[in-house]
């Protein structure tokens, strides 16, 4: 009986033993496990908002419904290049529109043509892009007020008078204006006279106004002339070219109805894909064509300067009215124009 006792307690102490150690083990793994499955969920989780920032940035590109174009007029400029778009990607990224940034490199011996390089740039765009920015390479942006959306009521003016670090007056529509294909196509683009620096902004109003397009600006901006804009333009490391030769001066004082997208003549050098600081952008080496039987001033010499030419002339501007008898435009000087208070809903 003793024996039978003894086998007992012996085979009672090797199941607990048995038994103790399965338990430890099992208690061992368990924190093992724990430890994977926090991991596996830390790893989902990640996947997840990974899933969820791309599908937020899906919905943002779907309800793009239209594209903008950024043309930027450009020429030996590339540290405000490098600014601006740097600038302009931080300030866009708040808004809800598509764009894609296009250089307008004018890569030929000309005298710098901005409105040339606007129609080119349309016309190289026009296909993919439902609206374009014309944009001038040191106006930068401050205010997030200032909408970049599709003008679809007509012209949008952001850089009205009232808000422009230094043009003032009422028909002043540079800088920075927002158009619609449909519109600059009505208009046939800008004009192609004007080599040199100024005035074809203001032609390029007369030809808005006669076409019954409505030019609308910001309204209830919260900045004003002071702080709405940075403008970067170093005036005496980069002076304007503003001289003016052959009869030039009598010309682009005139309504250009002889130029603009039906014949402008250039050729594409060259395209290429770049990144500023992450922004993405294409720059276009454009080649312009000049007709010196019609635009001589393209290129100007010494014999060729008009006399009259001061070397601080001021930008005059390409008056209201437009005289329907002689196509004369009124001239006025910045200076004469009154400022006026907040900008008006519609030009």
């Amino acid at each position: 009986m003793e024996t039978v006792w003894r086998n007992f307690k012996f085979k009672y102490i090797i199941i607990c033993i048995f038994v103790t150690f399965v338990m430890s083990c099992l208690i061992s793994i368990v924190p093992i496990n724990i430890d994977e499955c926090k991991c596996e969920n830390d790893a989902a989780m990640k996947q997840y908002n990974a899933h969820k920032q791309n599908a937020k940035f899906n919905r943002r590109t779907e309800r793009s419904e239209y594209k903008l174009a950024i043309l930027v007029p450009f020429r030996d400029r590339f540290d405000e290049l490098l600014t601006f778009a740097t600038h302009m990607q931080e300030f866009l990224y708040k808004q809800d529109i598509e764009y894609h940034i296009f250089v307008l490199n004018q890569f030929d011996r000309y005298r710098f043509n901005r409105a040339s390089l606007i129609n080119v740039g349309f016309l190289e765009t026009s296909k993919d892009f439902h609206y374009m920015a014309m944009h001038d390479v040191d106006l930068l942006p401050l205010n997030d007020e200032l909408l970049y959306v599709y003008p679809n009521k007509g012209p949008y003016h952001i850089s009205s008078p009232d808000l422009h670090p230094r043009y003032h007056y009422s028909t002043f529509v540079g800088g920075i204006l927002l158009i619609k294909r449909e519109h600059f196509r009505q208009v046939n683009g800008m004009s192609n006279k004007y080599w040199g620096w100024g005035l074809e902004d203001d032609e390029f109003y007369v030809r808005l106004k006669e076409a019954g397009l409505t030019i609308t600006r910001p309204q209830n901006i919260s900045t004003g002339t002071h702080n709405t804009f940075k403008h970067i333009h170093d005036r005496n490391h980069r002076k304007r070219d503003m001289i003016k030769c052959y009869n030039q001066r009598e010309v682009t004082r005139k309504r250009d109805r002889e130029t603009g997208l039906n014949n402008i003549s250039y050729k594409i050098i060259s395209r290429i894909k770049m990144t500023i600081a992450g922004t993405p952008l294409t720059v276009l080496n454009i080649s312009l064509m000049c007709d010196k039987s019609s635009t001589p001033w393209c290129e100007c010499d010494k014999t060729s300067v008009s006399k009259d030419t001061k070397p601080k002339e001021k930008k005059k501007i390409i008056g209201n009215n437009i005289n329907n008898d002689n196509n004369n435009i009124n001239n006025n000087n910045i200076n004469n124009n009154k400022n006026r208070g907040k900008s008006d809903t519609a030009l």
